[in-house]
């Protein structure tokens, strides 16, 4: 079960934590310049480019994402209710209220999902593949409280503790809802704690070091 807004306005942050890309990265990865004017002082900086994307499951850097937005290819535009603060993530125990799998409660897998027939030819049935649909968190699932053990839904709603961190608190047993380990799991690794530096990776003392050097010289 994939916990989406199905269809969004631009890139969330959600999506640029998971990817642990720099924000540059996937703004050249997805947009389409059509024409830019060449460099030079008798030139105005200015660029033919896509204007508006069409956002959907699939992350901006992948081969779906450019297959959607496709050059004269236009979506159906969705509405939706926009998300002012996110509330639900990767790892939360849900459950579905609405379609074949209603009732059902999971992490977010194997549930809500479709068969699709690829491969298919004259000389070839195909083959039949399981994949998952998106849903509403909106309307379509609602969180399960961890702590009880019933596993009853409940609401929340966000406070602070006295240090100051921002944490979900149940409204029906004032506890405080920890937020899953697989929220920090992004592109390159699991949790920050397991990962392992790479040969081109930049080393902490290298980020932390102090190189500027302030004089007093005048220009």
């Amino acid at each position: 079960m994939r916990l989406s807004a199905r269809l969004l306005c631009k890139v969330g942050d959600l999506t640029k934590q998971y990817s642990n890309l720099p924000e540059s990265y996937i703004k050249r990865s997805m947009e389409q310049v059509y024409y830019r004017y060449p460099k030079g002082i008798q030139y105005f900086k200015k660029e033919v480019k896509r204007r508006k994307y069409h956002f959907s499951e699939h992350r901006p850097w992948t081969a779906e994402f450019k297959e959607e937005n496709a050059p004269r290819k236009q979506m159906k535009k969705v509405f939706l209710e926009p998300i002012r603060e996110w509330k639900i993530f990767k790892g939360d125990r849900v459950e579905i209220l609405t379609g074949d799998d209603k009732g059902k409660q999971g992490i977010w897998k194997v549930l809500n999902c479709q068969l699709k027939k690829i491969g298919w030819s004259k000389g070839f049935p195909g083959i039949m593949i399981k994949s998952e649909k998106p849903l509403l968190v909106t309307s379509e699932v609602k969180l399960v409280d961890p702590s009880d053990l019933n596993l009853k839904l409940y609401e929340f709603e966000w406070r602070f503790t006295e240090s100051g961190e921002k944490v979900r608190v149940s409204l029906r047993t004032g506890r405080i809802i920890p937020m899953p380990h697989a929220a920090q799991e992004t592109y390159d690794y699991k949790t920050k704690s397991t990962y392992k530096e790479s040969v081109k990776d930049t080393k902490d003392e290298e980020v932390t070091e102090i190189t500027y050097k302030p004089s007093h010289k005048n220009i």
